[in-house]
């Protein structure tokens, strides 16, 4: 009975925000940066490097697609060879680690910093940033993926989505959604939300 009921409450869910076009239930496009720190230092706090970082990122964000309808920092993933890799916020890794270059204009160097494979947090997250969805989301894939092996990480990350992409490609959004459950439900949300 909790599974009809867990079904019935998620059409409901996708059915009136697509009825209320633009509210808060509708697929972002566009990476939020300063969102991305602040997840990534919730995160960061929480697991044992860089790996592991990212990829809690993607089963928070695949949990947080599959209830709520859109992904948490409303970032791109890419093929990686180690797996499905948050785009934006990977950037954001590697200008901290002094390899890459950023397009933002925010104080990076004041939230965290990045050595080897270790994220070495300089502040609190602004929890502020942060939704209810969010949080819920982020907690459970830390305690469910948060200290797994590279191994069994990149053996779990490798899954449908991942797979649908050529290396080094971005994977399309809809091939993560078809590797949910309702996905039909939830492709049709985001092609008419």
């Amino acid at each position: 009975m909790a599974f009809f009921q867990e079904s019935h409450d998620k059409i409901c869910v996708l059915y009136l925000a697509r009825f209320f076009r633009g509210q808060t239930m509708s697929i972002k496009r566009r990476f939020d940066a300063e969102k991305a720190i602040e997840v990534l230092l919730y995160i960061a706090k929480r697991v044992p490097d860089v790996y592991n970082a990212l990829k809690v990122l993607y089963f928070a964000d695949r949990e947080h697609l599959a209830k709520y309808g859109r992904l948490i920092c409303s970032d791109s993933y890419v093929a990686m060879r180690h797996g499905p890799v948050p785009s934006g916020v990977y950037d954001l890794v590697k200008y901290a680690r002094g390899d890459g270059s950023c397009l933002i204009d925010l104080p990076l160097n004041e939230a965290f910093t990045v050595q080897g494979h270790d994220i070495v947090v300089r502040r609190e997250p602004n929890l502020d940033l942060l939704s209810e969805s969010d949080l819920e989301c982020l907690d459970a894939a830390v305690q469910r993926y948060g200290h797994l092996s590279f191994s069994r990480l990149k053996k779990l990350s490798h899954d449908a989505a991942f797979t649908s992409a050529d290396q080094n490609d971005f994977i399309p959004l809809e091939a993560i959604v078809k590797s949910l459950p309702d996905s039909d439900l939830l492709l049709d949300y985001i092609r008419n939300g």
